[in-house]
C-alpha cells in the first residue's frame, strides 16, 4: 500500500509540474504586432483592421488550445489514478491479502480464508494455498482428537492403577502391624523374622508410595510431554541420597567406597529417587554386577556475577560390558536404545529421565565407559 500511495503522489506530483509549464508558456504567448511607418493613412487603416480580426482568431485559438490541453489533461490524470487503482486491486491487493493469511497460518489461525479471484495474479496459486490451509486444519483437528483420546486412555489407566496400588500399600500396613505384634511377644525366632519381614514390608510400601506419587503424575501428562511434569527442588539433607542407595540393597549389591558429606541440597526427593532408582535398574539389566557409589565435591562453571555453585558429585559404577561408543552420544535421547538393549525390556527412557530430572533441579550428568557403565550425578548444594 504504501508504494502505492507513493506513486500516486509521485504521478499528481508530475501532473501539476506539466500543468504549471503550460501555464506559463500560456500566460507568455501573445501576438506582437509592428506598425510600420511607411503605410499611408488608409494603408493604416486596413492593416489595423486586419490585426483586430488576426488578434480576435488568435484569441479564439489560445483560448481553444487552452481549453483542449486542460480537458486533456484532466483525462491523463484521471486516466493516471484509475490505473494506479488497477494495479493495485489486482496486482498489490491480491499480494497484501495473500502476505496477512499467510501470517494468520504462521499464528495458527487455520480457521481464517481467502478470497479466491481468479483473475487476479494469483489466482490458481490462492485456491492451491486454500486447499492446503483446509488440508492443515484437518490435520490440526485430527492430532487435537488423537492427543485428547491419548490423554483420558492415560487417564483412564492411571486411575485403574490407583486402586491395586492402594491395595497394596493397605496390605502392607496390615502385614506390618502383624509383625510389629510378633516384635512384642518376644520369642527370638520370630522376632528375627519379624524385623526382616518388617524391612521387606517397609521396602515394598515405599515403592508402592512412589508407584502412587507416578501415576499421579501420569494423570496430568504423559511421556511425550515431559514438560508438563512438575520439579519442585527443595532444601533437603544430603544424607537422604545415601539412603536411597541403601533402600535399593534388597535387589542390588550396593558397594559404598566412601559417605555423603553432611550438607544441604537442592532436590526434588521423587525424582531424585528415580533418578537413582533408574540408574541402578540399568545397572542390574545391562551389567548385573556390583554396583560401586562414590561421594565428592566440584564446583561448576562461574555465574554472570563470577560466584560458582558447588555440587555433591555422586559416582555411580558397575562392571559390566559398558556401551558401545557409538551409542554413547545417543542413550540420553527420548526413546534411544542401545544395540545391547535388543533383548531386553524397556523404552529407552531411563536415562533420557536422569537428565531431565538432574537439570530441572539445577544439576547435571556426566556418563562414560570406564571399565563398565559410569554415571556421575552433579546435585546443586544450597
Amino acid at each position: 500500500m504504501k508504494t502505492i500511495r507513493n506513486t500516486a503522489i509521485i504521478f499528481t506530483a508530475f501532473m501539476l509540474a506539466a500543468l504549471g509549464v503550460f501555464l506559463a508558456i500560456y500566460t507568455r504567448a501573445s501576438l506582437i504586432v509592428v506598425n510600420p511607418d511607411s503605410y499611408t493613412d488608409q494603408e493604416l487603416e486596413y492593416y489595423k483592421k486586419i490585426i483586430d480580426v488576426v488578434k480576435n482568431s488568435f484569441d479564439q485559438g489560445r483560448t481553444q488550445l487552452f481549453i483542449a490541453v486542460l480537458v486533456f489533461w484532466g483525462i491523463i490524470l484521471l486516466s493516471g489514478y484509475v490505473l494506479i487503482w488497477l494495479i493495485w486491486h489486482f496486482q498489490v491487493k491480491p499480494v497484501q491479502e495473500m502476505e496477512q493469511y499467510a501470517s494468520e497460518i504462521a499464528k495458527g489461525n487455520l480457521d481464517v480464508s481467502l478470497p479466491i479471484r481468479k483473475n487476479n495474479l494469483f489466482g490458481n496459486f490462492t485456491e492451491s494455498f486454500d486447499m492446503m490451509r483446509e488440508e492443515l486444519k484437518r490435520s490440526k483437528d485430527s492430532e487435537m482428537e488423537a492427543q485428547k483420546a491419548k490423554r483420558d486412555m492415560v487417564a483412564e489407566l492411571s486411575h485403574d492403577l490407583k486402586t491395586p496400588v492402594a491395595t497394596i500399600g493397605a496390605t502392607c500396613e496390615v502385614l506390618d502391624m502383624k509383625y510389629r505384634m510378633k516384635l512384642k511377644n518376644g520369642d527370638p525366632d520370630e522376632v528375627k523374622d519379624a524385623e526382616d519381614m518388617i524391612e521387606k514390608i517397609g521396602y515394598i510400601k515405599d515403592k508402592s508410595d512412589v508407584i502412587n506419587e507416578l501415576v499421579d503424575n501420569v494423570l496430568r501428562a504423559s511421556e511425550d510431554e515431559l514438560d508438563e511434569i512438575s520439579v519442585n527442588p527443595k532444601e533437603v539433607e544430603s544424607t537422604v541420597i545415601e539412603e536411597f542407595f541403601v533402600s535399593s540393597r534388597d535387589y542390588a549389591n550396593i558397594v559404598f567406597n566412601n559417605h555423603i558429606q553432611e550438607c544441604l541440597l537442592y532436590i526434588d526427593k521423587l525424582r531424585m529417587k528415580q533418578v537413582i532408582d533408574n540408574i541402578i535398574g540399568n545397572s542390574i539389566k545391562y551389567a548385573g554386577t556390583d554396583i560401586h557409589v562414590s561421594f565428592s565435591e566440584t564446583e561448576g562453571v562461574p555465574n554472570n556475577d563470577g560466584s560458582k555453585n558447588s555440587f555433591v558429585k555422586v559416582k555411580i559404577r558397575d562392571f559390566g560390558p559398558g556401551v558401545s561408543e557409538e551409542d554413547i552420544p545417543i542413550i540420553v535421547e527420548k526413546f534411544a536404545r542401545g544395540k545391547n538393549a535388543e533383548d531386553k525390556s524397556g523404552y529407552g527412557l531411563g536415562l533420557f529421565l536422569v537428565k531431565f530430572y538432574m537439570e530441572k533441579q539445577g544439576g547435571g550428568m556426566n556418563y562414560y565407559n570406564d571399565n563398565g557403565f559410569v554415571v556421575e550425578l552433579l546435585v546443586r548444594k544450597v
